[in-house]
């Protein structure tokens, strides 16, 4: 076995995945051993929130520890800029090698013009240029008319990248070029126009799942766990410690489980959120507004981009079709972890499991995400399983408060490389090695975005406090909010904004957050001179 001073990194992301649907966090039904795994010889965090419940941000901040309104990438459209210095970056200036397999989204996959601003409503000039640098790099339609296109490497930190673009099985880059080279017409197998029939699905007419005729073997998700497995060989044959990150595209939407994954799991077994037939009197006016929407449009609705108003079989066959992906998802952890132990590299390496952010599926009778802070789309999955962490009691679980700034500067720590100069996010090792219960009293959630959702006049932005306790969210140009007290209403039904008795606790937390704000505003870089 290799021995190395410092230990290495093996980070599984999923994308919009909910903490709930885990085996090790308790659900009943999905069944998911290889990520139970990691949490019975690690620790799990079970209050893991986001920096912001929207992809390419929330990736932006697990990259750099800072929020998006630090790093710059606040909303899905922009890019992350080549000035902005990533944990992956510093690690590979501190002697590790870096790799990537799977989704990266810190650039646009499409070149699909912006919701906002408009065309005719932009200014001449920008008041914040991105670093020079190459840009445009994860635009899916470069990869699929150019076989010849790379990226500029290294990417943001990592040395060596195998690339997968965009959601179900439809996805582009690397991916789409080998499995061109495996099957002779690859492209007759992807997309819903060419999937198995599966005539009494709901979401099938939605276009929202579909039975890939992609086989499990080929199918992303193996393919994401054949790099990785292959990459670990390459790293364990050199000399220096390596950070590796397995990114996985699903269970996002589409749904598109492959082969055995697709009736994995049955609708008519799933049960429904506590909350889906919760009454709309209640609501905040984004969550009645969807349902209203559902229900004046004509039959042959179609959702858009954003959440959407759900019945009850679309809700339970995205519930069993997410389940699904989670199981493929799984065994692909299963089989990288396989290949870690096989290289004799487990007991050297930190393995921990995430994801960019939640999912509706059901919560309040909605889907998908946009626009919204409740647990569902904010808190994901945490698992750290660190051999080497050197505690006589180490933590198993705990509710501290965390979020995914954190990851960069604990894996800093971890790695004994010191953080930059601007990270927000803060070491979880004295958590982990119990020295403390919490590091902070709440976590600051941000969101913006292009589109003129939920009826409102203006484009999304909106803040929220998350403690212990409460929730506090507030929407940019509306005399209205959310106020949820999360120890008698966990499920977040009852909106206490406008309750006469609240208005104190109301003015407390506003506060709270006005102050929030201000500890992370942006700090870097540091004066040049006294002045």
């Amino acid at each position: 076995m290799r021995q190395t001073e410092r230990p290495n990194f093996l980070l599984f992301i999923t994308d919009q995945h909910r903490a709930d649907h885990l085996g090790c966090a308790g659900h009943p039904v999905l069944r998911t051993p290889h990520i139970d795994a990691l949490a019975a010889r690690g620790c799990r965090f079970t209050d893991f929130h986001v920096a912001t419940p929207i992809c390419q941000p929330n990736r932006a901040s697990l990259m750099t520890g800072r929020l998006p309104s630090a790093h710059g990438l606040q909303l899905n459209g922009r890019e992350l800029s080549h000035g902005e210095r990533t944990f992956v970056q510093m690690l590979r200036d501190a002697g590790y090698r870096t790799a990537l397999a799977g989704k990266s989204h810190l650039q646009n996959i499409t070149a699909v013009p912006p919701f906002w601003p408009r065309s005719g409503e932009r200014l001449a000039s920008e008041s914040r240029a991105l670093f020079p640098g190459v840009y445009g790099q994860e635009v899916a339609r470069r990869w699929d008319e150019n076989e010849a296109f790379e990226l500029r490497l290294p990417y943001y930190g990592f040395e060596q990248v195998v690339l997968t673009i965009g959601h179900a099985d439809e996805q582009s880059g690397h991916w789409r070029r080998w499995l061109r080279q495996q099957v002779p017409d690859a492209d007759r197998l992807i997309g819903p126009d060419n999937a198995h029939p599966t005539p009494d699905w709901a979401l099938t007419r939605l276009r929202q799942a579909w039975r890939t005729r992609v086989p499990e073997a080929l199918y992303p998700t193996n393919y994401i766990a054949q790099q990785s497995g292959r990459m670990l060989r390459e790293l364990a044959a050199q000399d220096q410690p390596f950070f590796l990150q397995c990114s996985f595209p699903d269970p996002h939407h589409p749904f598109t489980p492959p082969g055995r994954y697709w009736d994995m799991y049955r609708p008519s077994d799933m049960a429904l959120p506590h909350s889906f037939d919760a009454p709309l009197t209640d609501a905040p006016p984004p969550v009645q507004w969807l349902h209203a929407q559902r229900n004046v449009r004509p039959p042959h609705f179609k959702p858009g981009h954003g959440s959407f108003a759900v019945t009850r079989q679309e809700a339970q066959e995205a519930l069993a079709l997410n389940f699904g992906s989670i199981s493929c998802i799984d065994d692909a952890v299963g089989q990288v972890m396989t290949e870690l132990q096989g290289l004799g590299l487990a007991e050297n390496t930190v393995v921990m499991f995430t994801s960019d952010h939640g999912d509706l599926l059901g919560e309040r009778g909605l889907m998908f995400k946009g626009g919204l802070h409740c647990g569902g789309l904010t808190r994901v999955p945490f698992i750290w399983a660190d051999p080497l962490l050197n505690v006589a009691k180490p933590v198993r679980q705990t509710s501290a408060l965390a979020q995914t700034t954190d990851i960069a500067a604990t894996v800093l720590a971890r790695a004994g490389v010191p953080p930059a100069h601007g990270m927000q996010g803060q070491s979880l090792l004295p958590v982990m090695a119990g020295q403390t219960d919490a590091l902070r009293n709440s976590v600051l959630i941000e969101e913006e975005g292009q589109r003129l959702d939920f009826n409102m006049s203006q484009r999304i932005r909106m803040r929220s406090l998350r403690s212990k306790h409460h929730r506090l969210t507030i929407y940019d140009g509306q005399d209205w909010g959310e106020l949820c007290d999360l120890r008698a209403d966990p499920h977040e039904l009852r909106n206490l904004w406008s309750d006469p008795d609240s208005q104190a606790l109301r003015s407390q937390l506003l506060a709270e957050l006005a102050y929030a704000m201000l500890n992370q505003t942006n700090t870097s870089p540091y004066p040049l001179a006294s002045a």
